[in-house]
């Protein structure tokens, strides 16, 4: 197996990463790293945010080393335009421009579509709030490297209020739940094979807990999800019995299947 060099584009703004930290909470990035090293310990990892970054010509200038990319979740929704926003649409293109492989979770998928010509809006049915149940994968996604040796369906770690409505040019759809049509897909754009999740296969359920302990205002009082901290403490309960029947190895199946692809291609 050759060693892999892996571009992780993070997807948070800075303030709200070291918002993370004082609680002790691991951005996104630490624990997409945290995951990647159960599968494999020669990656070689370079970690861009574009929120913060003017000009990308020193990223561009190396971007062709990469065997891959793999793009988070973050706490923006990309209808509320803002230059961090643009940026990271930006970025993206110039990614399929000159990566083969990319890996698109959550905010990461809805950047890729967004960047591709795909629509993202505020979802119709709900969110999902550390959770999505009953993910089902549907004959095209039976059929895909993205979901080898996965059960059909499933439950995952996910945090969303938003949905892919409008699908890229040629895209295909793999999965779907009663929140989210589109739970995955995978399309090409440039140069690059896209497979994109709106569900965290490589964040815990502990991680999510703790998220929407540090949430729990907005989620009550902003997103008006829960109607008090006793709503949010039977939700947290739910996860937590879930998190005691969850498989490590199956709930991140498509990590490891995605580093299998970029390895074999």
């Amino acid at each position: 197996m050759k060693n892999s060099n892996l571009l992780i584009v993070e997807g948070n703004l800075q303030k709200e990463n070291e918002n993370f930290k004082k609680l002790g909470i691991q951005t996104h990035t630490e624990s997409l790293k945290d995951s990647l090293s159960y599968y494999r310990n020669d990656l070689n990892i370079d970690v861009f945010n574009p929120n913060s970054e003017q000009n990308f010509s020193r990223a561009i200038s190396k971007i062709k080393k990469y065997d891959g990319l793999i793009w988070g979740g973050s706490s923006l929704n990309i209808y509320n335009d803002c230059i961090e926003i643009r940026r990271q649409i930006s970025f993206m293109k110039e990614c399929f421009k000159n990566i083969r492989n990319i890996l698109a979770i959550c905010w990461g998928m809805q950047i890729a579509v967004t960047a591709a010509g795909g629509e993202v809006k505020q979802s119709t049915n709900g969110a999902h709030i550390g959770i999505a149940k009953d993910i089902e994968i549907n004959e095209n996604g039976l059929k895909h490297p993205l979901y080898l040796l996965k059960d059909k369906k499933f439950n995952s770690p996910a945090f969303n209020f938003d949905e892919v409505v409008t699908l890229p040019t040629g895209a295909t759809h793999l999965a779907s739940n009663k929140v989210n049509e589109i739970q995955s897909v995978e399309f090409k754009f440039g140069k690059s094979s896209i497979w994109g999740l709106q569900y965290h296969p490589e964040i815990t359920y502990d991680k999510m807990i703790s998220l929407i302990k540090f949430r729990k205002e907005r989620l009550i009082n902003i997103r008006k999800c829960f109607n008090s901290e006793e709503e949010i403490k039977n939700h947290i309960n739910i996860i937590q019995k879930e998190n005691k029947i969850s498989k490590k190895n199956l709930r991140m199946q498509e990590l490891k299947n995605w580093l299998s692809f970029i390895n074999a291609n």
